[in-house]
């Protein structure tokens, strides 16, 4: 129940064209408490329920533990959320032998992409594509509890 994982800005929109999927997200957030976040999100017709621990000094370990939940009660918990749902489109991009999700943010975050890629170990080694950009892990005010509170166009 460790995730492991990086995260990058993207520099262009090649990404697209080496797409095996397209999903759209809504998500919230119930608690943005850095020691555990929880999260409700609805990716497509499935509901989920997160919780998130709080990040190793690197930024890129922490505990994640997921539970899928009907979609009736995942739009019932959204409505109880923090302000500031979030709504973004999620490529699923295979690169090599790992597959890097881009999120293309909309609303108030409009304007952020971001790829996250998850890994076996911290040392992992991964190819990385053209469209990838400058590493952002760690730096919290990408996270999306963040991103829910001080979206993107406020920077």
């Amino acid at each position: 129940m460790i995730e492991i994982e990086r995260k990058f800005l993207v520099k262009s929109s090649d990404y697209k064209s080496f797409a095996k999927s397209k999903t759209r997200i809504v998500q919230g957030f119930l608690n943005t408490d850095a020691d555990r976040t929880v999260r409700i999100r609805i990716k497509g017709e499935t509901g989920f329920i997160t919780v998130k621990g709080r990040s190793n000094t690197s930024g890129t370990s922490r505990f994640e533990w997921e539970k899928e939940i009907p979609v009736i009660e995942a739009e019932a918990l959204l409505e109880l959320c923090e302000k500031g749902v979030l709504e973004k489109c999620r490529f699923e991009i295979p690169v090599g032998h790992h597959l890097f999700e881009v999120d293309e943010f909309y609303g108030a975050n409009e304007g952020l992409t971001v790829a996250e890629i998850e890994l076996s170990s911290e040392k992992e080694e991964f190819e990385t594509p053209d469209w990838l950009g400058k590493e952002v892990t760690g730096e919290i005010k990408y996270y999306n509890s963040q991103l829910s509170k001080k979206p993107f166009k406020t920077w």
